[in-house]
């Protein structure tokens, strides 16, 4: 039985998901870390006049300060980064088990959903974490970007196959 490198990776990224929503806040900040390398601050001027609302806060460097401010741009590109990757690895992985391009297009994303929100549901069972609809919605984005952008290279590639 060949093992399907693409599922173990998202069984890979999915475990790291797990691993880190079972840790309160404090133990993953990345605020000491961003303190020592960023103690300067660059971009500091640049960024202050940066303010928009994420579930209903309002995210600037005069609400958080400098570094939680970097630090909440790390967190969603984190986010944003896995579930990427699990729509990707998901889609290319699941295609010998889903032939149909079609189904994998809906299968795929509701899962990223399911998956999203099953976490964020877990972050809530973790002491010292905030779940947020926002969260939920910006994984269920990046898997969905990730599916596209799969789905439209195979069909690609489909297309130069059946031509040449």
């Amino acid at each position: 039985m060949k093992i399907n490198k693409w599922l173990v990776g998202t069984i890979a990224v999915l475990l790291i998901l797990f691993i880190s929503s079972s840790m309160t806040y404090h133990q993953q900040t990345s605020v000491p870390f961003l303190e020592r390398m960023l103690a300067n601050k660059p971009l500091n001027h640049q960024l202050l006049g940066v303010h928009f609302k994420y579930a209903g806060e309002v995210v600037s460097i005069d609400a958080l300060g400098y570094f939680k401010f970097v630090e909440f741009f790390i967190r969603k590109a984190a986010h944003f980064i896995s579930y990427f990757a699990i729509g990707v690895t998901a889609m290319i992985g699941l295609a010998k088990y889903t032939p149909n391009r079609w189904v994998r297009l809906v299968q795929v994303p509701l899962s990223v959903a399911g998956v999203a929100a099953l976490d964020e549901f877990h972050q809530m069972l973790t002491g010292d974490r905030t779940p947020l609809f926002q969260d939920v919605m910006l994984d269920t984005i990046a898997g969905t970007i990730g599916v596209l952008i799969v789905f439209l290279v195979m069909a690609r590639h489909r297309k130069s196959v059946s031509r040449g």
